[in-house]
C-alpha cells in the first residue's frame, strides 16, 4: 500500500507492505473561523482577566512568539491579538514582538515575512532574540543556578506569550513556559536546562511533566518572571488550528497539554522490527538537530535491533556550526554521543539523545538536505528510496518481521503496551 509521509514542504509517498501499521495522530476539524476563535479566548480566557483587563496602563508591550522551526500558525494568531491591542488603545510604538530562537540561529527578513506575514515585519518592532546577547536579565535562581532573561521581556508592563502545543521528546509538550525558557533565556540558562543529567532521566520524554526534570526547571525559571496571559493554541496535520487555551500560564498550558495529548498519543501491542519515521515534514525537519525528535519518536516502538527508516528534509543541514555537528563529526559510536555529554556545552544535547537511539537500533536515512559523506559522519546509514530501504530492512530482519509507519513523526507519540515509557 501507498502512505503518504510528511517531509518537506511537499510530502513523500512510500510504497510498503499491506500488513504494514500506520500510527496517526487523531485527525481532528480545523476551527470555522480560527481568528475569531483567538479573539474570543482573548475576551473570555480559561480563567483570570481578559485581554483587555490586563492591557489597562501598559507602556511598553511584549508578544512573544515561536521561531521558525515550528509549525506555529502565527499569522492566524498574531493578528487578531495585535488587534485586540489595538482596540484597548495601545499603539503601535508601544508593543514589541520577541522571536523565542532559544539558540537555533535567527530568521533573515524573508523568513520572518512568511513567518509572521510582511505587513506585522513592517508595522510592528521585532527582535530576534540572540542567546549571546549581554541583553539578558537575572530574575533569580533555580537549583542555586541564575536565570537570566531577555530584558525586553523582563522590563516589559504587559508579558504575553504565544505558543503551539505538540509532544514533545524530552520536556514532555513544547509550547507555554518554553517560549520564556529556552525561548528567551541567555544561553547558561538554557545549558543548565539541557543539563545532560537532566536529559538523561527516564522522565525527560514525551508527554510526561509530572517529575520531569527538564519541565520543572523550565517552568520555575519562568514563574520567576511570568507572563501576563499565555496563549497555546493545537493544530492539525493541515496545520489549522482545532483550539486555542487562553489565560494565565499554567492554566492554559495544562489544558492544551492535555487536550493533545489525547488526539497524539497511541497504543501499540508490541514494538516492531522496522519503524518508518519522519519528522513531521516542513518547517519541523529543516535540519539534522531537528530530525533527532522523529528518531526519538521510532524508538518507542522500535525492537532493540530494529531498524529505523528516517526521512528528514533538512534543507538547512546539519546545521554546521554548532557543537552538535561538532560532536557528530567526532564520534565513531552511539556511545561516544552520549559520553561527550560532560561539561553540558551547547546543543550537546541532541547527540545524547541520537546516542541513546543509536544504542536500540540502527537508523536508515533519506533526506534531500544531506550528502551521502555527512549522512555517514552523523553515524546514520544514507538511503535513496525509502520503500527500497523498507522491503531490504524486512528481509534482514526475516519472516514475521513487523513495519510500523509514523508519517507525523514526533507528532504522534506511539506506546506500547505495558512499557515504562
Amino acid at each position: 500500500m501507498q502512505v503518504q509521509l510528511s517531509y518537506g514542504r511537499t510530502g513523500l509517498t512510500v510504497e510498503v507492505p499491506e500488513d504494514s501499521v500506520v500510527i496517526l495522530p487523531t485527525e481532528l476539524d480545523g476551527l470555522p473561523d480560527e481568528r475569531q476563535a483567538v479573539s474570543d479566548a482573548l475576551a473570555e480566557p480559561l480563567s483570570g482577566p481578559s485581554l483587555e483587563q490586563l492591557a489597562l496602563g501598559a507602556k511598553r508591550v511584549v508578544v512573544v512568539f515561536p521561531d521558525l522551526t515550528r509549525p506555529m500558525p502565527n499569522r492566524t494568531v498574531l493578528p487578531p491579538l495585535l488587534g485586540e491591542l489595538e482596540r484597548c488603545g495601545i499603539p503601535d510604538r508601544s508593543i514589541t514582538l520577541l522571536c523565542a530562537t532559544g539558540t537555533h540561529r535567527q530568521a533573515t527578513r524573508s523568513e520572518m515575512e512568511e513567518l509572521v506575514g510582511a505587513e506585522i515585519v513592517a508595522r510592528y518592532a521585532i527582535i530576534d532574540h540572540n542567546s549571546d546577547s549581554p541583553d539578558h536579565l537575572s530574575v533569580g535562581a533555580v537549583d542555586g543556578v541564575e536565570i537570566r532573561l531577555l530584558r525586553q521581556y523582563v522590563e516589559a508592563d504587559l508579558r504575553i506569550i504565544t505558543g503551539f502545543v505538540e509532544p514533545h521528546f524530552f520536556a514532555g509538550f513544547s509550547g507555554g513556559p518554553k517560549a520564556v525558557c529556552p525561548g528567551l533565556a541567555a544561553t547558561d540558562t538554557i545549558l543548565e536546562a539541557h543539563h545532560p543529567r537532566r536529559i538523561a532521566d527516564p522522565r525527560s520524554t514525551f508527554v510526561t511533566r509530572e517529575g520531569n526534570p527538564v519541565h520543572d526547571f523550565v517552568r520555575s525559571a519562568v514563574n520567576l518572571a511570568p507572563p501576563d496571559l499565555s496563549v497555546d493554541v493545537t493544530i492539525n496535520r493541515s496545520r489549522q488550528v482545532t483550539a486555542v487555551f487562553a489565560g494565565p500560564m499554567t492554566v492554559a498550558h495544562d489544558a492544551a497539554c492535555a487536550f493533545a495529548q489525547i488526539s497524539s498519543t497511541k497504543i501499540v501491542d508490541a514494538p516492531f522490527d522496522v519503524v518508518v519515521s519522519t519528522n513531521g515534514g516542513y518547517p519541523l525537519d529543516r535540519n539534522l538537530y531537528q530530525a533527532v525528535k522523529g528518531m526519538a519518536a521510532a524508538e518507542r516502538i522500535v525492537t532493540d535491533g530494529g531498524t529505523i527508516v528516517m526521512a528528514a528534509e533538512c534543507k538547512d543541514g546539519v546545521p554546521g556550526g554548532g557543537a552538535f555537528a561538532e560532536v557528530l563529526m567526532a564520534a565513531e559510536s552511539a556511545e561516544d554521543l552520549i559520553n561527550a555529554q560532560n561539561g553540558a556545552e551547547l546543543d550537546r544535547w541532541q547527540a545524547q539523545v541520537m546516542g541513546r537511539v543509536l544504542q536500540r537500533a540502527q537508523v536508515w536515512f533519506y533526506s534531500d538536505g544531506l550528502t551521502r559523506d555527512l549522512t555517514e559522519e552523523a553515524l546514520l546509514r544514507p538511503i535513496g528510496n525509502v520503500s527500497a530501504a523498507v522491503a531490504e530492512a524486512l528481509a534482514h530482519h526475516g519472516e514475521g518481521a513487523r513495519v510500523a509507519l509514523l508519517p507525523e513523526g514526533p507528532l504522534t507519540v506511539a506506546t506500547v503496551t505495558g512499557s515504562a515509557q
